[in-house]
């Protein structure tokens, strides 16, 4: 089983990048885990929506060319459904389940391009609160093992 994290933007933060191969380095048990890194574009208009539209296709594109078919994508997105830990935790078992390779998707700061929304199997809502996509790596990761911990029975999960 192999898990990878397709992000928009590039992690330059140390402490968050420390915390985040933490995560990586705890989910080894349970599955490969890798991030790969997609170059976001520059918002020089952000107020401008057709360029706003233009930036998310061309994002949503470059991360569509990592994705394969037989790959099981969770998109992390606004407009997608929260769980509780223990629901994430079920539905997790289920997807690496349905898949040898589990691909979550953090689109950049404007959001998803409409192709990778139509690509995604699933759309995740973290929280109604507000994170930087950055942190949101951190919080992914968190997520996924607590998830797999849930799964093993394992203490972590109070």
């Amino acid at each position: 089983m192999t898990i990878t994290i397709l992000a928009i933007g590039k992690l330059k933060d140390k402490s968050l990048q420390t915390l985040q191969n933490e995560y990586i380095k705890r989910l080894q048990p349970f599955a490969k885990t890798d991030i790969t890194e997609i170059k976001d574009d520059p918002e020089t208009h952000p107020d401008r929506a057709a360029e706003c539209g233009l930036i998310k296709d061309r994002e949503a594109q470059r991360a569509l060319e990592k994705i394969r078919g037989g790959d099981f994508v969770v998109l992390l997105d606004l407009h997608g459904k929260m769980w509780s830990s223990e629901e994430f935790a079920a539905h997790l078992q289920e997807w690496t389940q349905a898949s040898q390779r589990l691909v979550f998707v953090i689109a950049g700061s404007l959001g998803p391009g409409k192709a990778l929304t139509e690509r995604a199997n699933v759309r995740w809502k973290l929280s109604d609160l507000t994170f930087t996509h950055l942190m949101t790596r951190v919080i992914l990761l968190e997520q996924i093992y607590r998830g797999f911990m849930i799964d093993a029975g394992r203490s972590y999960h109070k």
